[in-house]
């Protein structure tokens, strides 16, 4: 029985990747993500939240140019911008006004587009994590 590749499978390609501990688990991760045809891209980010939200979202639109998980289109890059604004909006109200970290990855299955945001959000040494998930269909 052939399996379904829908926005699901897609979130969870993309959340899983957010959540590796380090470039060998990421490039490993990628690599069986490919296996059933889903591409994936990740980058880090740091920074006060406020001025990091337009830096971030370029790097997951970059990312996924680079890999090749989108074209160079209005409606593509649109898609992930539109996808990480969502992503981040979801974990907003905990990290305004202190510093993040983290990663945000972009996955990719035909129509399908999800980008995942996993980080840390910092004050002194108390730490608070984060998760956020957009979905865009292109």
């Amino acid at each position: 029985m052939e399996s379904i590749i829908g926005s699901k499978e897609v979130s969870k390609a993309a959340i899983g990747l957010a959540i590796t501990g380090d470039r060998e688990e990421e490039k490993e991760y990628v690599r069986k993500a490919a296996e059933q045809g889903i591409k994936c891209a990740a980058a880090d980010f740091g920074g006060e939240f406020i001025p990091s939200v337009t830096k971030i979202i370029e790097r997951a639109v970059t990312a996924a140019q680079k890999t090749g998980l989108i074209e160079n289109s209005h409606s593509e890059e649109g898609a992930v911008a539109g996808a990480a604004r969502e992503a981040l909006s979801q974990v907003m109200n905990k990290a305004i006004g202190l510093n993040v970290g983290g990663k945000i990855t972009v996955a990719r299955y035909g129509e399908h587009i999800c980008v995942a945001l996993f980080f840390g959000i910092g004050l002194l040494n108390l730490n608070e994590i984060a998760v956020g998930l957009g979905h865009r269909v292109v």
